[in-house]
């Protein structure tokens, strides 16, 4: 997001972050905003997390959830599965923490009835005869409420349920840049609810959690795999055809020189003997 903003601070929160400077083992000052307002699409969220008055983490994303689960039939006895689709909506609350090796951020809504969580780690990995620094998503936490009955009808199970996917790799980054990816990446969730499965639909994403060097701004991106699959596939037709034409103005050119010379060279032979006087 390329749009910078000003943000106003009382003095009761200037002297926190005097001291906190001070006493920096303390911890930092965070804040968090939900900025999906200004996004143009009405799908499409964005979260903030602020350390000191300087961004730490940044993410844009839609996102959905389908989530499965037992309700009564009609007869109140048996139970038949259903399946809901949730949205996060445009007024959900926003946590987060940065670290210097970990970051969480923590988007809940409907009073708390859903929370959706997104943990972070640094990584270093072996590449020939150097290191590099990475960045991934480690853990993916979703948490809804049974008993919320806007999405689920005559649901069996009421009360709260954690879906929890651990020892995750996702959106594997170099440290320093931001995670983009416009098409859909699809994270399963086994539930508490009897191992209901919960799917989690993101798209349209981009996402940095460490090492953001403007306030506001992601860093340089690094596409995900179907994004670069799908410019190339966009892209080869224009240069194969592009190709192809340089290929055949290449012959036609050849072809006129070789033309050209080749009529050059020939000897015109008078067919009259009548011409030879005048030779």
């Amino acid at each position: 997001m390329e749009t910078g903003r000003k943000h106003h601070f009382t003095p009761a929160l200037h002297v926190l972050a005097f001291i906190l400077n001070l006493l920096p083992v303390v911890g930092a000052e965070q804040e968090t905003e939900n900025l999906s307002g200004l996004s143009t699409d009405p799908n499409k969220d964005i979260f903030v997390v602020r350390e000191n008055g300087t961004t730490c983490l940044m993410a844009e994303f839609a996102a959905k959830f389908i989530v499965a689960y037992d309700a009564r039939a009609s007869n109140y006895v048996d139970l038949i599965t259903e399946q809901a689709d949730i949205s996060i909506p445009r007024s959900a609350k926003v946590r987060g923490k940065c670290g210097r090796n970990e970051s969480e951020l923590q988007i809940s809504w409907a009073d708390g009835a859903y929370s959706f969580k997104l943990y972070f780690v640094q990584e270093v990995r072996n590449i020939s005869t150097r290191q590099e620094h990475f960045w991934k998503v480690s853990k993916v936490q979703f948490v809804y409420d049974l008993s919320e009955s806007t999405h689920f009808k005559d649901a069996a199970n009421l009360g709260r349920h954690t879906a929890t996917s651990r020892h995750l790799s996702l959106f594997v980054t170099p440290l320093g840049k931001s995670y983009k990816c416009e098409a859909q990446e699809t994270i399963s969730l086994i539930s508490s609810d009897h191992q209901k499965v919960v799917a989690i639909l993101l798209f349209q994403i981009h996402i940095q959690p460490f090492s953001i060097k403007r306030d506001f701004i992601f860093s340089e991106a690094s596409a995900c795999i179907v994004d670069q699959q799908e410019e190339l596939e966009e892209t080869l037709p224009l240069i194969l055809g592009l190709t192809l034409g340089l290929i055949i103005v290449v012959i036609l050119s050849v072809y006129h020189i070789h033309h050209k010379l080749t009529a050059t060279s020939q000897i015109q032979i008078p067919s009259d003997q009548s011409e030879y006087k005048h030779m």
